[in-house]
């Protein structure tokens, strides 16, 4: 029996949109492309997420991997506000689940950045019972050691928990633990998910 629903924060609870915000920001085309290679592909967001290296250390890191992007990269990643909105359905869903009894926690590799910037898209944090933001522990999905410290710190029974997240390769780190997992698309699709776990 599911007792604790696990959510991933980025493209479940919240959209996270760097193509749009990009875009916004006037890179397009083949620009858009040098820029995303140089920052969302950079190996360092790893590190930068852990909370190893500071925001001038992984602004330089993405400047270091395309310089003659520079000024374009230092425009769209001074700021981070704009690139995540809350879905509508965040807040309604989280209350709806925790009145029907259900533990409701999150497990994310948000950045500390996007945490500040973004703070009124992520309002429906202190609804949830808790849950661990990656760069706070100097871990990320999908290294094991963040399941681990999830299960140990709220004590729970990896059988009688699910976790959802869009991103496939994070949700096999869970299932190693024993934890069911949900590949989000949507939440109509998330919603039938559960019903085949026994959540209504």
């Amino acid at each position: 029996m599911i007792k604790t629903i696990i959510f991933d924060i980025g493209n479940v609870l919240a959209d996270f949109t760097w193509r749009e915000f990009f875009i916004e920001k006037g890179c397009t085309g083949e620009k858009f492309n040098r820029i995303v290679k140089a920052t969302v592909e950079n190996v360092k967001w790893n590190e930068y997420d852990r909370g190893v290296i500071s925001d001038e250390e992984i602004l330089q890191s993405f400047v270091e991997s395309d310089p003659e992007m520079e000024e374009d990269i230092v425009r769209c990643l001074s700021s981070l506000k704009g690139i995540v909105s809350r879905n509508d359905y965040a807040i309604p869903w989280i209350k709806e689940l925790k009145s029907k009894g259900y533990q409701v926690l999150y497990l994310s590799n948000f950045s500390r950045k996007a945490e500040v910037e973004c703070a009124d898209a992520l309002d429906f944090l202190p609804y949830m019972d808790g849950g661990i933001l990656s760069y706070k522990e100097q871990v990320i999905k999908p290294m094991p050691e963040i399941y681990k410290l999830l299960i140990d710190r709220y004590q729970l029974v990896p059988e009688e928990c699910v976790f959802m997240d869009d991103l496939e390769r994070n949700l096999k780190g869970a299932e190693a633990f024993g934890i069911h997992t949900i590949q989000f698309v949507n939440q109509e699709q998330a919603i039938e998910d559960l019903k085949k776990l026994g959540v209504e």
